[in-house]
């Protein structure tokens, strides 16, 4: 089959034929038919974060069940599924008590040392599977709990796109800080997961979603997902301006999907007494807190991984939402591509008004 590999550190992606096992246990194999662009991809092909070259990334995908190992219990061939990077084993204490993003034994859904790699090149080389998923190719073998269910009716780019940046961003306000009806929230970075965190606060109810950019044209998207008050970083102070929107207090929730020192630092200083910083960026950059102030007000920082739910619930949930017209993923998917065209799709998405870029033309 046709996939693009990483073979270098910031070379970009690379057309090859490899080849796929066929799929053992509880693995199954999936022909895609959509596979999204995301920016985590993007970052492990640049620096390597787990996944060393040579690698097939790609991790918002969506296809139907060609194949199923002999111990898969929840698909059938012809099943129309969408993947979820979230690994976990379903058996810990910490999978049977909701919290699998904690899963004491992740590396259950791959294989193991000694075994046969899922994928290997034209020479026999293995190759690293990306997130446990090598989404940037014609199929993909996965284990059935990085898989969820869906209605036939689901269009496969929209459904891609659920398994990362929607449940994400929605996750973070319903799942994460549970946002109250009526209470205000501030969104710090209107891209992709920004969009779907609002499209959350939505659907939560907050009476005041207050988004926070530097591109006036990415605000303007943000009003069409649902903010009530946007603000230009670059030319207002954020935090004075979510203070004079709140009365002088601030907001009881705060999401910084940007993750850089200044944008956490910015959504700490604008929470109200009892507040929490929902940190959703991964820049990996800090900033400093005084205890005593800290311990007065009674803030809160909480890291939120991949919406802090339960993938295979939440996706589904989100899908039915979508089906309902109640959840905006249409236009998320700004653009389609073929598969060779990676290289040039992530140079897509630079644009501003370019919210996501999917692969549907696997040919």
């Amino acid at each position: 089959m046709k996939a693009m590999v990483v073979r270098e550190l910031g070379a970009g992606w690379v057309e090859e034929d490899v080849t796929l096992a066929d799929p053992v246990g509880n693995e199954v194999l999936v022909e895609l038919k959509a596979s999204g662009l995301c920016g985590s991809d993007l970052m492990e092909m640049k620096n390597e974060v787990n996944y060393p070259p040579p690698a097939v990334l790609g991790h918002e995908i969506a296809g139907v069940v060609t194949k199923i190992g002999p111990n898969v219990t929840t698909f059938e061939v012809g099943d129309h599924v969408a993947g979820c990077l979230v690994q976990f084993c379903g058996k810990c204490e910490t999978c049977l008590s909701g919290e699998v993003g904690l899963c004491r034994n992740p590396g259950d859904t791959v294989r193991g040392e000694g075994e046969t790699p899922r994928i290997t090149d034209a020479n026999g080389q293995a190759l690293t599977q990306g997130m446990a998923l090598g989404g940037f190719a014609q199929e993909a073998l996965v284990h059935e709990n990085m898989l969820v269910k869906l209605p036939d009716e689901m269009p496969f780019p929209q459904a891609a796109v659920l398994g990362c940046g929607v449940v994400t961003g929605t996750g973070a306000v319903l799942n994460a800080a549970k946002v109250q009806r009526g209470e205000a929230v501030a969104i710090i970075g209107a891209g992709g997961v920004g969009l779907n965190a609002i499209s959350g606060a939505v659907l939560a109810g907050a009476s005041k979603i207050i988004v926070i950019d530097l591109n006036d044209e990415t605000l303007e998207t943000a009003k069409s997902f649902g903010a009530t008050h946007v603000i230009n970083s670059g030319n207002t102070d954020p935090v004075a301006a979510v203070k004079e929107l709140t009365d002088g207090y601030g907001v009881k929730y705060a999401f910084d999907i940007v993750g850089i020192g200044a944008t956490a630092r910015q959504g700490y200083d604008m929470l109200d007494r009892g507040g929490t910083l929902y940190q959703i960026g991964m820049s990996g950059n800090t900033f400093e807190l005084a205890s005593l102030p800290n311990i007065f007000d009674r803030k809160a920082v909480q890291g939120v991984f991949m919406g802090s739910g339960v993938p295979k619930r939440d996706i589904a949930t989100l899908a039915d939402l979508y089906l309902n017209g109640r959840l905006n993923l249409d236009d998320l998917v700004s653009e389609e591509i073929s598969l060779s065209d990676i290289n040039a799709g992530y140079e897509r998405l630079k644009d501003p008004k370019v919210n996501r870029v999917v692969i549907t033309d696997f040919s």
